[in-house]
């Protein structure tokens, strides 16, 4: 009897000491004053997936910075690194319901709720970095913020980017030819997949933290990825060429709850927009030195990297995209079309 007691007892702690635990996290990601004072300074908290060494911490502190200093010092960012907050699907969820104040995460993510999004998952989407960010400095940006605040409550306060992927294997890809048979890793996503198909390779995804044990043991030959993860994980150790095969481009949309925006006094929003507006403007800059920095580094560690012709593999997905049926909104479709009419590719002498 007093043992069936003692078990209750433990369960009731542990149920209340759950609770509290849940309670403090999400309290942990709301937006607070530092006094009672109307113009006392406002905090909120930011999250984001990655760590402190990456450019999109470099972007979300300079986003933080130029809040701060747009708004007088009113308005503080609190950058919370390493997915302390959530995962991208996790973050989104709570902000949406106004339990986190600011989160980030990658377009594909957002197609969950945003499935016109998918448009951007394409392959050989984008020529260059000029029109990816074209698209969402215009049109694209546009139908991002208008379909996010519609579908989760949330206002796109800004685009910080991982850029294009390119693809690390453990031999020489020089040519289209070169993918037959490859194992690569992927991410969970039919576009991606469909363009490595049509490569002739063979893709499969898998959880990220697993990459490099698997190229490791030889259970994949390849994997796909910014440059610069390349470096920061490590992979250089296990694949020792990279081709640029520039695949895919990913953004990562900055979103404020709708609770945490209407915190901001009318005559500091404007302010507070221009501040993100800077910050992840310069995080493409913080990405370009990055990745530069990181293929000297990675050719000084034994890496060899591979150009290759990208109209090649251009053309083989549009063929497997034809063959199955890829079909986007129309609305996002010309929005897509325009950023492309209206920032062209010169063409390159022979």
């Amino acid at each position: 009897m007093e043992y069936k007691r003692l078990a209750t007892k433990i369960r009731r702690i542990v149920a209340v000491m759950m609770v509290c635990t849940l309670t403090l996290v999400l309290c942990t990601g709301c937006a607070k004053k530092t006094s009672e004072d109307p113009d006392s300074q406002l905090v909120f908290r930011m999250a984001i997936v990655d760590g402190e060494s990456s450019p999109i911490y470099a972007g979300a502190k300079e986003m933080a910075d130029k809040v701060y200093e747009k708004t007088n010092g009113k308005i503080k960012l609190v950058v919370v690194t390493g997915g302390a907050l959530g995962d991208e699907r996790g973050s989104v969820e709570l902000c949406s319901q106004g339990d986190l104040d600011i989160a980030s995460a990658a377009n594909s993510v957002l197609t969950n709720w945003i499935p016109e999004m998918n448009i951007l998952d394409q392959a050989y989407l984008w020529e260059n970095e000029q029109q990816a960010h074209a698209a969402v400095d215009g049109p694209i940006g546009d139908l991002i913020e208008k379909a996010a605040l519609e579908k989760l409550d949330v206002h796109v306060i800004g685009y910080l980017e991982s850029g294009f992927r390119d693809t690390f294997s453990t031999r020489p890809i020089k040519t289209i030819d070169d993918f037959k048979g490859i194992k690569i890793r992927t991410m969970q996503n039919q576009y991606h997949m469909a363009a490595f198909q049509s490569f002739g390779a063979m893709p499969t995804a898998m959880p990220y933290n697993e990459v490099f044990t698997a190229l490791q043991q030889g259970t994949i030959d390849a994997a796909e990825n910014a440059v610069s993860n390349c470096l920061s994980n490590g992979y250089y150790e296990v694949t020792k060429n990279i081709t640029f095969t520039k695949h895919a481009f990913t953004y990562i949309p900055v979103m404020m709850s709708n609770k945490a925006w209407n915190m901001i006094p009318e005559d500091l929003r404007e302010p507070f927009l221009e501040g993100c507006k800077e910050g992840y403007k310069a995080e493409r800059k913080f990405l370009a030195d990055t990745n530069e920095k990181a293929i000297e580094e990675l050719k000084k560690k034994g890496v060899t990297f591979y150009d290759i012709d990208i109209r090649v593999l251009k053309d083989a997905y549009q063929k497997e995209a034809d063959r199955q049926g890829f079909a986007f909104n129309q609305e996002w479709q010309q929005a897509i079309d325009e950023v492309i009419a209206q920032n062209p590719v010169e063409e390159k002498d022979s």
